[in-house]
């Protein structure tokens, strides 16, 4: 009777012992970083995320798409730990609905829109400027879908800011977000688009393409704005990311991917 006693603290003993130690699924998960990103920031932010992971021993998973469509998954409860949006608007609305931390939004960059074509078209871009979309080889126009993206949103005020608009509606292209958009123009899927300066820039497409910059008083400012969200894991890490985009070297990075940034803007929040 006393063995078997004994064998039973032993084993009860054993088993809280491996109980405490944790598993290789849960040690430093904490640690981790879920990231929800506008697709401009394609380029910028997977240099920015390799950077901070080597810096900090940080994973990070970093999702990219519409900031309208993430905007509505995180009211769903998506549990991203931050929010990068390609308009401020949204984690505007999400620090004043309670979804963000109080306190977080802040403006990190303004963006800038080109029209692009790759170097095999004879569209003069460079020369026509937004006369370029009025080409007649022109069929088809790629743009982001200005219902849920910003960048498609700026595309239509272009377009009515010169006075195109009704000439060219009826051959846009939708693209779900503004890398799509891209993805449209460089497959030859369309002939000619309005696409992130940010994406313009980026060695792949800055190698096959040629653009002309919209002037950024044809359209309203596409103003980008972040916030740290509730409904995430890791708030501390993700103040950590945000003051890694606010040091010079994370502010080099950005303006080389054409983002003018807030101390060019009469300050931030």
């Amino acid at each position: 009777m006393l063995i078997k006693k004994t064998s039973f603290l032993i084993v009860a003993m054993l088993l809280s012992f491996a109980l405490s130690i944790p598993t290789p699924l849960s040690f430093g998960a904490e640690q981790d970083l879920t990231i929800a990103a506008a697709s401009d920031l394609n380029f910028a932010f997977k240099e920015l995320v390799g950077e901070f992971e080597t810096k900090t021993g940080t994973k990070v998973k970093l999702s990219l798409g519409s900031s309208g469509n993430f905007f509505s998954q995180i009211q769903n409860g998506a549990p991203f730990d931050a929010y990068f949006s390609a308009d401020i608007r949204y984690p505007q609305k999400l620090e004043e609905s309670g979804y963000a931390v109080a306190g977080t939004l802040y403006r990190y960059a303004v963006g800038r829109i080109v029209v692009w074509v790759p170097k095999s078209s004879r569209v003069p871009v460079e020369q026509g400027g937004i006369e370029a979309l009025l080409d007649p080889s022109v069929r088809k126009i790629a743009i982001a879908n200005p219902k849920h993206a910003p960048y498609g949103r700026a595309a239509v005020s272009t377009m009515e800011y010169f006075k195109i608009y009704d000439r060219v509606k009826d051959k846009l292209v939708l693209g779900e977000n503004i890398s799509q958009t891209a993805q449209y123009i460089e497959s030859g899927a369309s002939d000619i688009g309005i696409i992130a300066l940010a994406l313009a820039l980026a060695p792949s497409m800055k190698s096959s393409g040629k653009y002309w910059e919209v002037p950024a008083e044809a359209h309203p400012p596409i103003e980008q704005g972040a916030v740290i969200l509730k409904n995430g894991k890791s708030p501390d890490v993700a103040k950590t990311f945000f003051e890694f985009l606010k040091s010079d070297h994370g502010r080099a990075i950005m303006t080389r991917y054409g983002f003018v940034l807030p101390d060019a803007l009469n300050g931030s929040r």
